[in-house]
């Protein structure tokens, strides 16, 4: 059995490979490790990943917000979001944009991999519900 695709989009670099190594040690697939929001974005189209998991503050001219609502806007993709903000002006708009999930820095493997599990499982319900009603 094939495991996803789980696309990192990280800025500090030891974060995201910590975040990289967990998920392949829960057996997931990293194709890239992204520092921006804008090639956040390019690689999705690029890759298709099954799932993106977003750090809320990233580089670039748009934040994790912002990009991860073009990437499940456009491209169907689920996001979680990572981030180790977590004030109520952040996560009142960061729900705006109705991500799948949210998981604050620092986390465990166990905690990670559940919210994975529940948001891949939601969004093929959420695509087959659509995809029945159309």
């Amino acid at each position: 059995m094939t495991k996803e695709k789980i696309l990192v989009v990280e800025d500090e670099s030891i974060i995201a490979w910590d975040v990289k190594n967990r998920l392949n040690n829960l057996g997931y697939q990293v194709p890239s490790v992204i520092t921006s929001a804008e090639e956040a974005i390019k690689k999705s189209e690029e890759i298709h990943p099954d799932l993106v998991l977003i750090d809320i503050k990233v580089k670039g001219k748009m934040d994790g917000i912002e990009a991860a609502k073009q990437i499940s806007d456009r491209l169907n993709i689920p996001v979680i979001y990572i981030t180790g903000y977590s004030d109520e002006d952040t996560l009142k708009r960061a729900s705006l944009k109705k991500p799948f999930g949210y998981i604050s820095k620092p986390f465990d493997d166990v905690e990670l991999d559940a919210l994975i599990l529940l948001t891949l499982n939601n969004h093929k319900l959420k695509s087959r519900t659509k995809k029945n009603k159309g």
